[in-house]
């Protein structure tokens, strides 16, 4: 059920059928903002009924948003950050061949609140936060709106401890250290035992 163009792209016969939805998402460029608006939200993304360009003939949009690119910050279902027949402006990505969609984000339109965060941290700091989550190897502890670092088991306590629940449980405000910023990866790592 699927076609190789001269180039080698995969496409599912539901796009391969339908020359003007090929053609609209072989014309699109990586950065291109494109709007629409929401027409479902599903367990597993987002889809977008696009200004520009023609209806999908399977989904309920051309445009879709993978769960990753909704937000940066933390959301347990799509509708915590978006709702059906909401408008939304979405940077294109790429378009998945194999569904014949656009691949969007909507985060991308926003500055990371992250890297606007620890341009003001420096190693060493001292932060104080909530603890958000436990882990087995270790905490995170919310330091700012939506921003959480970690605390590895080692750094909880000056003395070892087996599990994090042995020294703090969530809902706890620590003062912590930090020990690391990890730009390219999004993370910041904390002490608790240094503080």
């Amino acid at each position: 059920m699927t076609a190789v163009d001269e180039g080698g792209v995969r496409l599912s016969m539901a796009a391969i059928e339908n020359p003007e939805l090929w053609a609209f998402l072989k014309g699109l460029r990586p950065g291109e903002c494109l709007t629409g608006t929401v027409a479902a939200i599903e367990s597993f993304g987002v889809f977008v009924a696009l200004d520009e360009g023609p209806e999908h003939p399977v989904f309920p949009g051309v445009g879709f948003i993978t769960y990753p690119e909704l937000s940066w910050r933390h959301f347990e279902a799509g509708s915590d950050v978006v709702e059906v027949g909401q408008r939304v402006a979405c940077e294109f990505l790429q378009f998945d061949d194999w569904n014949g969609e656009a691949r969007l984000s909507l985060r991308a339109m926003e500055p990371d609140p992250f890297l606007g965060f620890v341009d003001g941290i420096v190693v060493g700091q001292r932060l104080s936060g909530r603890v958000t989550k436990l882990v087995p190897f270790g905490v995170f502890v919310e330091v700012a709106d939506g921003i959480a670092g970690m605390v590895h088991l080692s750094e909880l306590s000056p003395v070892p401890v087996a599990a994090p629940e042995d020294v703090v449980q969530v809902g706890d405000e620590l003062t912590v250290v930090v020990v690391d910023v990890d730009r390219q990866r999004r993370r910041l790592s904390l002490s608790r035992r240094q503080a």
